[in-house]
């Protein structure tokens, strides 16, 4: 019988049974906890250290790297399925430049050939009026991403909300740009990204009435459980807009804390946490003029009058 000495638990990987055709069970214990040593090539018991295998084939690359740029450069696979792409990565596409494999520029009856190589690999990787209609509302959606600042993961999430309405056929008698910039709101909020309607609207190619009775709409169809915007999380972009200090961003939040309960039902969390910056840089005798502050939350300077007027009332600052 052969015994190993525990390792740490970093240096295991944990085989899930279910993953593969054989359930490894330990046959001195019975314990089915059997975790992977992939330097040693054993498969060990984690609860009394039997070697149940050894010598084991590594099914790994046969090359090694030490940094990103290196697994690149000997990766032989290509990118990872993607939902921002209409056929989600999978087809081939030839590159722009007109250089060889030593990076020599090739002739011009290549160049020619390779232009008309493009050109038809661009027509066949649509089918129909459907995927040329999805590859542009997702051409559209990360157009305004890319113009908003939104990470990968939240373009992922409003391509599948897309999909979605678009296998739902909620697109019937709505545009392509209406239904893709709703389907942005939604992620943005469905993602805890702070965007407002107005933000988006101002990068998309229809009106923020048109985007607005969008979104109630695919996310009531969708049953897309979003909650409220907290308007603290418009603070840290709003005051580094306005070159303030960190001192200004915690009493605006503080003021959001003290008001939101009873005075957010039924307003807007932008300008709700705008008129609390105006009243925190009062406050701490960093004055900003209701205009600067208005421009910075994209809202009107009535709205930031209301509501902080609203606010220092229920502050008892009046």
């Amino acid at each position: 019988m052969v015994w190993s000495v525990r390792l740490s638990d970093d240096e295991y990987e944990t085989e899930k049974a279910e993953d593969s055709k054989t359930k490894f069970t330990c046959s001195e214990c019975g314990s089915s906890t059997i975790v992977q040593h992939s330097k040693q090539g054993e498969r060990i018991c984690e609860d009394c250290g039997l070697v149940i295998q050894e010598s084991m084939i590594d099914s790994g690359p046969e090359w090694r790297a030490f940094n990103y740029q290196e697994r690149q450069e000997k990766a032989r696979v290509g990118a990872p399925i993607t939902q921002t792409i209409h056929d989600k990565g999978l087809t081939t596409k030839i590159d722009w430049k007109d250089k060889d494999a030593h990076g020599r520029s090739i002739s011009s009856r290549k160049r020619s050939q390779m232009n008309r190589l493009r050109k038809w690999q661009k027509r066949i990787r649509t089918k129909d009026a459907g995927e040329r209609n999805l590859q542009f509302a997702l051409s559209e959606i990360d157009r305004m991403a890319s113009s908003l600042g939104i990470p990968q993961n939240v373009r992922e999430v409003t391509s599948v909300i897309y999909r979605r309405a678009l296998q739902e056929d909620l697109l019937r008698g709505r545009s392509i740009e209406g239904v893709s910039t709703a389907a942005l709101y939604a992620g943005c909020r469905q993602e805890d990204i702070p965007r407002s309607l107005e933000e988006v609207s101002d990068v998309s190619r229809v009106e923020r009435v048109e985007v607005s009775r969008t979104y109630r709409y695919i996310s009531n169809e969708l049953g897309l459980e979003l909650l409220p915007i907290d308007p603290k999380q418009y603070v840290p972009r709003f005051t580094s807009k306005l070159g303030l200090s960190q001192e200004i961003e915690a009493k605006a939040k503080e003021i959001i804390d003290k008001t939101a309960d009873p005075l957010l039902s039924g307003r807007g969390p932008s300008g709700f946490a705008a008129a609390a910056i105006y009243a925190a840089t009062l406050l701490c005798n960093e004055k900003r003029t209701q205009q600067e502050v208005a421009d910075a939350a994209q809202v009107t300077e009535v709205t930031i009058r209301n509501r902080y007027q609203e606010q220092i009332e229920m502050l008892g600052l009046r």
